[in-house]
């Protein structure tokens, strides 16, 4: 079995992907400790001969836990942001200093569909581009849903926006004040992403596929203008890029991966940003 790993600040995921076929066996997810428990936050290592890893946690909780694997597992692959990988050179004046979580996404995105934008609804909502021929252009940072509703010091209480909700009714003004919070911070953060992703294609002339990934994907994406495709696993699928482990793997199959969306006409972007300039 193949372990992998994409450890966030808060929450870090978790799937066992069987090595011969390449199915997903199991899945999960526990907040990022500093101690890891085999068998309880992750599954029993004795089944597992290799892992890979993608962290944006402290430097010592990666430590904690790539010490631990090696003392029970094989082999060990741990995820950096590098100059360029996989076709792809990052756009970072400090190329590691960018989010690995954020550069597994590109690669994916790449390797998909030759030129994309990555969007990742986690405890932030990133937004990277990457244009055909594989030049990353770096990116935006925004608060995530839960963040901007911690802003407003309402905590974490009735956070959760219902991800079948119809975006007309959360786009319409709320009657109470959980509903004007929740529809407001979700208007945030679609005109955010509708903005930016219009902005950048105008700039550099050309229409991208965009992909959306994280935990609130879905929810963002019911506000999303353009055509576009949630890709649950798509930091998984970077490090399967980065490296590949089974012979799907190696000819390039990624799991989980979505259809390519056709992306909506150049002519059609800028009029909707014209339109949205005069509001």
């Amino acid at each position: 079995m193949i372990l992998d790993l994409d450890i966030g600040n808060t929450l870090s995921k978790w799937r066992l992907k069987d090595a011969d076929s390449s199915e997903i066996r199991s899945r999960g997810a526990v907040w990022t400790r500093e101690e890891w428990r085999p068998g309880a936050d992750i599954p029993d290592l004795d089944v597992v001969e290799a892992v890979r890893i993608s962290s944006v946690a402290r430097k010592a909780v990666l430590q904690e836990t790539v010490g631990l694997l090696r003392r029970r597992v094989g082999t060990v692959h741990v995820a950096r942001s590098t100059h360029e990988a996989l076709g792809v050179s990052n756009g970072y004046e400090e190329p590691g200093k960018l989010g690995v979580d954020r550069w597994m996404g590109a690669l994916a995105g790449y390797q998909l569909a030759g030129g994309c934008c990555a969007v990742d609804c986690g405890s932030a909502i990133t937004v990277d581009f990457v244009l055909p021929g594989g030049r990353h252009l770096g990116g935006y940072i925004i608060p995530g849903l839960r963040l901007m509703k911690e802003s407003l010091k309402l905590g974490t209480r009735n956070v959760a926006i219902d991800p079948d909700s119809e975006a007309e009714e959360l786009l319409e003004p709320g009657r109470r004040t959980v509903e004007a919070v929740n529809h407001g911070i979700y208007m945030a953060a679609v005109s955010a992403v509708n903005r930016i992703y219009s902005e950048v294609c105008d700039q550099q002339d050309v229409a991208l596929p965009m992909l959306l990934t994280g935990g609130d994907a879905r929810v963002v994406s019911r506000g999303i203008q353009v055509p576009h495709a949630v890709w649950p696993d798509m930091v998984y699928g970077g490090l399967e890029a980065c490296f590949p482990l089974t012979a799907a793997e190696r000819a390039g199959r990624l799991s989980g991966a979505p259809r390519v969306p056709s992306p909506v006409a150049m002519e059609k972007i800028r009029a909707a940003l014209a339109f949205s300039m005069l509001l």
